[in-house]
């Protein structure tokens, strides 16, 4: 396998990273920030978000209609998301647009005037997505988990943030977060396709001049700190979500690469443990799988399920009984089908120029290097029945379950119950 990733740093601390991919036609580039709703403050919970949809609503020398209209002229896409961790905007372009692409993203990240009627308009947007997930319980309940599971800090805040301080966000709170966190050596300028490296390099330098000459005054991010918690809503609904998680790590520990394919044993797929035995078998839950959630300095590791009122009660002794054997009891065929999953799922997904821009950038600002292809495979290889073993019983170790569920919980077993289930592996 080749990687043809070149990386440059600009005097001002940018990082100009790409990623040549000389048979397509396309590019894509955007601007990975190394902040995200973890960075915030909790009176603006939210200004993440929020700064990323205003980033795209007027500039000094462009409005909101003429950003768009310029993108799509030439049969362009421009977007952006915010995760707990980071922000990105970017584009996709055909190769010969790229120019264009990178000055409106410069544009828009040193230039962006925050207008108050585009402000007060884009409120609305957003007031009315945060409505959406409040409606919508399977998305809703990965929100209650991560509050349970992080409370009373940043990582267990909403990356919308509560309707309250949205409602009252203001354009010098949105330009206080952009001035704290936006600062050069905390942003990487990332495009892959039909690049051309020291091209790129020229412009980063020539359309990113107007950051912050001086050091970002960010602090770091507040430390996770991992709670049992148990969290229980009633509602009319006509299944039951929930989510029982477990402390995980970093992407920095040793372990994880173990704890994603255990995570891929257990609940990756339509072959693992517990689709076969939750839905197939018993026919339990329609939805069912596991995660692995990690960040720079903690994790944690789920599992979902949805299912009838009645259900509760005999899912969530299965949940635990699945994990808690897989750690005694993991076949080399499940393990090797496991490691061909997460393998081919990184190749397949790396195969769109987006994806390369995206995971060279990413790893950057997490790892501050490319990890080659090969070394990813070697690790993903190298988990064993020994190393399953090792993860689960860290997983389990002081049976410290979060449980958060909304809907008919009534025959919902106690988390109690849970930790002595744990307990008993």
């Amino acid at each position: 396998m080749t990687d043809s990733h070149q990386i440059t740093t600009l005097p001002n601390g940018l990082r100009i990273a790409t990623v040549a991919m000389p048979s397509v036609q396309t590019a894509s580039i955007g601007v990975w920030v190394d902040a995200g709703a973890r960075h915030e403050r909790p009176e603006v919970n939210g200004a993440a978000h929020m700064l990323e949809h205003m980033a795209f609503k007027g500039t000094e020398r462009r409005s909101a209609r003429v950003i768009a209209e310029e993108i799509e002229n030439v049969g362009g896409q421009l977007n952006a998301y915010t995760s707990r961790e980071n922000t990105a905007y970017y584009a996709r372009v055909l190769a010969e647009d790229l120019p264009l692409a990178a000055d409106i993203l410069a544009d828009i990240l040193q230039h962006s005037t925050f207008e108050p009627d585009e402000l007060e308009r884009e409120r609305g947007v957003i007031l009315q997505e945060i409505g959406q997930t409040l409606d919508t319980p399977d998305d809703l309940i990965f929100d209650l988990f991560q509050e349970t599971a992080f409370p009373e800090q940043a990582l267990g805040r909403s990356i919308l943030g509560p309707a309250e301080i949205v409602s009252a966000m203001t354009r010098d709170q949105l330009t206080g977060y952009m001035a704290e966190h936006y600062a050069p050596e905390r942003m990487i300028l990332s495009a892959a396709g039909k690049v051309e490296h020291e091209r790129m390099v020229d412009l980063g330098a020539e359309l990113f001049r107007d950051l912050p000459a001086t050091s970002s005054k960010a602090k770091d991010a507040q430390a996770g700190r991992y709670a049992r918690g148990d969290l229980r809503k009633q509602r009319d609904l006509e299944q039951v979500h929930l989510i029982l998680g477990l402390p995980a790590f970093s992407y920095h520990d040793d372990d994880f690469y173990a704890l994603q394919v255990l995570s891929a044993v257990l609940g990756g797929g339509m072959s693992s443990r517990l689709f076969q035995e939750i839905r197939e078998k018993r026919g339990l839950a329609y939805s069912v799988f596991s995660f692995a959630a990690c960040y720079r300095d903690t994790g944690v590791f789920g599992i979902y399920a949805g299912t009838g009122e009645a259900q509760t009660a005999e899912l969530v002794p299965v949940l635990c009984d699945e994990l808690t054997d897989l750690m005694s009891n993991a076949s080399e065929d499940e393990l090797a089908r496991a490691r061909a999953q997460l393998k081919a799922s990184m190749m397949m997904g790396l195969e769109s120029c987006f994806a390369q821009s995206e995971d060279i950038a990413r790893q950057l600002l997490i790892f501050d290097r490319r990890i080659p292809q090969e070394e990813t495979i070697a690790e993903i290889d190298a988990v064993d029945a020994d190393a399953i073993r090792r993860v689960g019983e860290r997983l389990i170790e002081g049976a410290r379950p979060t449980l958060a569920a909304i809907g008919p919980i009534s025959k919902l077993p106690g988390l109690d119950a849970v930790e002595q289930r744990l307990a008993a592996a």
